[in-house]
């Protein structure tokens, strides 16, 4: 049984609304300070923070707040922002509806490279000047969503993406190619894809490699060349986040959890969960409760 909060739409009192934007401090306000309980979103997360003071936790990992931070959060992903003292931003959410609504591709998204549903997510640290352009951005979003301009979210869909792709430029650690269609960008993308539907059942970096129909050296080498990480070690932190979720947020066993992850022995789930986290499924859940 899952325990976790989840927001399934992007506003609770509309519905049919598919983008929303608030300002950091007015949350903070309407919250009365509160810290907002650990919980996933099924859509996406953007956080654009001109200033705050405090942490936030993406799936178990813990990242200090600080001025002219750009937070990325997928769908998916398990987070928390806690606060010390109010924050001032942006905080954008869009679902895969506002998406087709407005002419954006998921595949455009996914090529961005800047939402990464497990492992590290830290956030972007722009210089004054790229986070002023930014910044830019997000208030003409604001302005516009609180507006009865015509076609106003034809309008703020074209500056989201204006806003993804200045972000996306100016992100160190994944640089987006110049062809961004070419083939080891779909492999990128049909991998994930494959990862994302069959990880808890195979494991083997050979099986994805079969699916894409190219060897296993050649998927090894484009997954280092552009993630920097093998292949086998992006689907152990798919299963290891996915393992951290479920010790924590359920209250399944380790055996059934074992079994839910494709390990036909429990002994071996633990095993794995050890030898990527330095900890026992036991003793990572000990420590995430008394935090």
């Amino acid at each position: 049984m899952e325990n976790l909060k989840i927001y399934q739409k992007v506003n609770q009192n509309e519905s049919s609304l598919s983008f929303g934007i608030s300002k950091m401090e007015d949350i903070y306000e309407k919250r009365n300070g509160k810290v907002d309980e650990p919980h996933r979103h099924d859509y996406y997360t953007v956080l654009i923070i001109i200033k705050a003071k405090g942490k936030h936790e993406i799936d178990f990992n813990t990242y200090d707040l600080a001025a002219s931070q750009i937070y990325f959060v997928a769908p998916g992903q398990v987070h928390q922002v806690i606060e010390s003292e109010k924050s001032f931003g942006y905080s954008m959410v869009f679902s895969n509806q506002f998406l087709i609504e407005s002419s954006i591709s998921l595949s455009f998204i996914e090529r961005l490279k800047l939402f990464d549903n497990y492992g590290q997510s830290p956030p972007l640290e722009p210089n004054p000047s790229q986070f002023e352009n930014i910044l830019g951005f997000a208030e003409e979003i604001h302005k516009l969503y609180h507006s009865d301009a015509h076609m106003r979210y034809l309008s703020i869909g074209a500056y989201l993406k204006l806003l993804l792709i200045e972000c996306n430029n100016i992100c160190s650690i994944n640089p987006e190619d110049s062809e961004l269609d070419s083939p080891a960008n779909k492999i990128i993308r049909d991998f994930k894809t494959t990862v994302d539907l069959n990880y808890k059942k195979e494991h083997s970096t050979s099986f994805y490699a079969q699916e894409l129909f190219i060897t296993p050296d050649h998927l090894n080498r484009t997954i280092k060349e552009k993630m920097g990480k093998t292949a086998k070690e992006y689907i152990m932190a798919r299963i290891t986040t996915e393992a951290k979720r479920l010790l924590y947020f359920t209250d399944l066993t380790n055996k059934e959890i074992a079994y839910e992850l494709g390990f036909n022995d429990p002994g071996n789930f633990s095993a794995f969960f050890k030898k990527n986290t330095q900890m026992s499924p036991s003793s990572f859940k000990s420590k995430e409760k008394i935090k």
